[in-house]
């Protein structure tokens, strides 16, 4: 196997310069040349994306194209084998040494993981934990907030997901759309500058969808970047300020959601979107 020679933990080449938006804001996130490899196969091949604050990008593609491998690798719960992301401007997992990367310590690497909310398919709730201490914990755990105050932090946040009523109940109590919504408000209670989403309604009923999209939607307006991978081609064009189709781990096509769903330009695109419409 050939492996490139620029890793994020020994790194031959320094960062590049951080992209801006028209207003002169840092993107919300930069993808620079991120390969990653399992064993002799490669997951991502050269992934290069730029995603400008406070948009909603959706990541479609067919299973084993690497779309949760690369939303992982933007929080680094995996390391990339070459290349790195930013966030806000921020290498996330390395820090500049000259004109070289090296990796930080797991303690670094955690609170710069804590800026980005992360919502997974499995809903991942404490089960010994009622659901208002599922989304106060983490606020009150890292010491941003007195406990009082993430309790009534965590008040608000299920407020918003409609969840209000059920604070006291255990997430053994709850369908499987209201653990999802919890999920997104714990994913919330940090209030992260980007949300990632792994295919958040994939383990849900059909009917109980349509609750977790509409919360999604409602973030969407909020100001906050949103990173979706999901099949529901619905919501990607309702919310979606952009698209990006992967395939064998490559970024093939991308644009805006009447671009990339109405008039695919790459033969996988069209095959893919055959097939799901």
């Amino acid at each position: 196997m050939t492996t490139a020679t620029t890793t994020a933990a020994t790194p031959s080449r320094g960062t590049a310069p951080a992209a801006h938006d028209a207003d002169g804001r840092p993107a919300a996130v930069e993808v620079h040349a991120v390969h990653k490899w399992y064993g002799a196969h490669r997951v991502l091949d050269g992934i290069d994306l730029t995603l400008a604050p406070g948009t909603v990008t959706v990541i479609l593609g067919r299973s084993g194209s690497g779309k949760s491998t690369l939303l992982r690798v933007l929080n680094h719960l995996e390391k990339p084998d070459a290349g790195y992301v930013s966030v806000g401007g921020e290498p996330i997992g390395v820090q500049r040494h000259g004109d070289r990367l090296k990796e930080l310590g797991e303690r670094a690497i955690l609170a710069q993981r804590s800026r980005i909310g992360f919502v997974f398919q499995s809903f991942n709730l404490f089960p010994h934990l009622t659901v208002l201490e599922n989304v106060a914990a983490a606020p009150a755990a890292t010491g941003r907030l007195p406990r009082a105050e993430a309790d009534a932090l965590a008040r608000e946040l299920l407020e918003r997901v409609g969840l209000g009523d059920r604070a006291d109940a255990y997430p053994r109590q709850l369908s499987g759309g209201q653990q999802q919504r919890v999920a997104i408000a714990r994913a919330l209670a940090l209030r992260p500058g980007v949300i990632l989403f792994d295919e958040p309604t994939s383990a849900l009923d059909p009917e109980l969808v349509g609750e977790v999209l509409s919360v999604i939607k409602d973030l969407a307006t909020g100001g906050t970047t949103l990173v979706v991978v999901t099949h529901e081609i619905g919501f990607a064009r309702e919310v979606a300020d952009r698209i990006v189709f992967l395939h064998e781990g490559r970024v093939v096509e991308q644009g805006p959601p009447g671009e990339v769903l109405d008039r695919p330009a790459h033969p996988r695109t069209r095959e893919f979107l055959g097939k799901v419409l």
